[in-house]
C-alpha cells in the first residue's frame, strides 16, 4: 500500500509497504478515502508540534470504508462497506480520566498522526468502537467531523446558551468549527483575526454578527465600543499564539469564561488580581468525545452544518509531498485541504 511518511520537518517521503491485516478480534480494517489537513499536520512539518516524534505518518481526519472486521464486533453496529468517520483518539480505557468519562484526556492518550502514526496510508487497522457510519455522508464531510469535534467539544465545555456574547479568536478552521457549534447555542458570535478575507469567509459561511479586525495596540476598551459597551461572556482562543492567549483574558466580562482551544509550547501568565476581581473561569479543550462525533453526524445528516464551503483546497494522494509546502502560504487563503487517496 501507498504511505506517505514525514521523515523530519519539511520532508516527506512516500513508499510502499505490505498491508498488515491480521485483524484482532475487536479490530477493523479501513480504506482511507479522504484525508483532511489540520494544523497539527501543518506544525509537525514545520517542526513545532508539542508531543511529537519524528519520523511519523500523519492523518487524523479520516473518511474511509470498512474493508474487513474482527470476529468479535458486532456487524449490527458496523458491517463491511460502510463509510465511517474515524475517532483518532486511542485511550487506555483504564486510567482515573477514562473511567470518568474523559476519554479525551487519557493520561496515556495516543493520537493517531501525532503520538503513533496515522492515515496518511491506504489501509488502517483501529478499534472498530473507534469509527462512526453514516448511509447519507460522502467521505469528504466524513473526514472533516473530527475537526468540527475541536469545536464542538470546546461549545460543550463552555455551555454556551443564547444568553452569551462569545468571542472567537482566531478564523481559522479550528475557530470556524467553535463559531458553527456556538451558532448553533443561539449565541452572539463576535470573529477576531487579523485577517479580512477569514473575516468575510466567517461572516458570509455562519452570517458572524461581528468582525473585529486584530490590530496593535487593540484593547478591552476598543473591544467594548465595537460590542455597544458589552464584553463577552465567553472568549474562545483558538489561535495558538502566546500573545493572542495571554491578551484575551483582558477581554473577558466579569464572571466570564475563557476557553483555549488552540495550545502552544510555553507557559501562559495572567495578572491574577484581575482574574479573581472578575472572577474569571478558566478552561483548557481537548480532543473530543464519542458523543461528539455522534451528535456531529446526525446534525450534519439533518443538513443544520455546512460542510461544502470549507473545502478550499485539493490534492490527490501522490501530489501530497509537492503541494503541502504552498499550503502553508498565507497568499494560498487555505481554510480546508483535502487529499484524495
Amino acid at each position: 500500500m501507498k504511505t506517505i511518511i514525514l521523515n523530519q520537518p519539511g520532508e516527506f517521503q512516500l513508499i510502499s509497504r505490505e498491508i498488515d491485516d491480521k485483524l484482532a478480534d475487536n479490530e477493523a480494517l479501513i480504506k482511507i478515502h479522504k484525508i483532511g489537513i489540520c494544523g497539527t499536520d501543518y506544525h509537525a512539518y514545520r517542526g513545532k508540534q508539542p508531543f511529537f516524534s519524528y519520523p511519523r505518518v500523519l492523518g487524523h481526519e479520516l473518511g474511509a470504508e470498512v474493508i474487513a472486521l474482527g470476529k468479535a464486533v458486532n456487524t449490527s453496529e458496523l458491517s463491511i462497506g460502510d463509510k465511517v468517520s474515524v475517532e483518532p483518539y486511542l485511550n487506555c480505557g483504564k486510567c482515573q480520566a477514562c473511567l470518568n468519562n474523559k476519554q479525551n484526556c487519557c493520561e496515556n492518550i495516543k493520537v493517531m498522526g501525532v503520538h503513533t502514526d496515522g492515515g496518511m496510508t491506504e489501509y488502517v487497522k483501529i478499534p472498530a468502537h473507534k469509527l462512526h457510519r453514516s448511509k447519507i455522508l460522502g467521505y469528504e464531510q466524513l473526514a472533516l467531523v473530527e475537526t468540527l469535534g475541536i469545536g464542538a467539544h470546546a461549545v460543550q465545555r463552555a455551555s454556551v446558551s443564547q444568553n452569551d456574547i462569545v468571542l472567537v479568536i482566531g478564523a481559522g478552521p479550528i475557530g470556524l468549527s467553535v463559531i458553527q457549534f456556538a451558532k448553533l447555542h443561539g449565541a452572539k458570535i463576535a470573529v477576531m483575526d487579523f485577517n479580512v478575507q477569514r473575516l468575510d469567509f466567517a461572516k458570509e459561511l455562519f452570517d458572524t454578527d461581528v468582525s473585529v479586525l486584530a490590530k496593535e495596540g487593540f484593547t478591552s476598551d476598543d473591544l467594548k465600543a465595537t460590542l455597544n459597551g458589552a464584553l463577552p461572556t465567553i472568549v474562545f482562543d483558538a489561535t495558538g499564539n502566546p500573545q493572542s492567549m495571554m491578551k484575551s483574558f483582558s477581554y473577558l466580562a466579569f464572571g466570564g469564561k475563557l476557553v483555549f482551544v488552540g495550545l502552544f509550547q510555553g507557559d501562559v501568565t495572567f495578572f491574577d488580581p484581575d482574574f479573581h476581581r472578575k472572577e474569571m473561569t478558566l478552561f483548557a479543550s481537548r480532543n473530543s468525545l464519542p458523543a461528539d462525533f455522534k451528535m456531529i453526524i446526525k446534525n450534519m445528516e439533518e443538513g443544520k452544518i455546512q460542510t461544502q464551503a470549507w473545502l478550499t483546497h485539493e490534492a490527490a494522494f501522490e501530489e501530497l509531498p509537492d503541494v503541502f509546502e504552498s499550503w502553508l502560504d498565507p497568499s494560498s487563503r487555505v481554510i480546508k485541504a483535502m487529499v484524495t487517496v
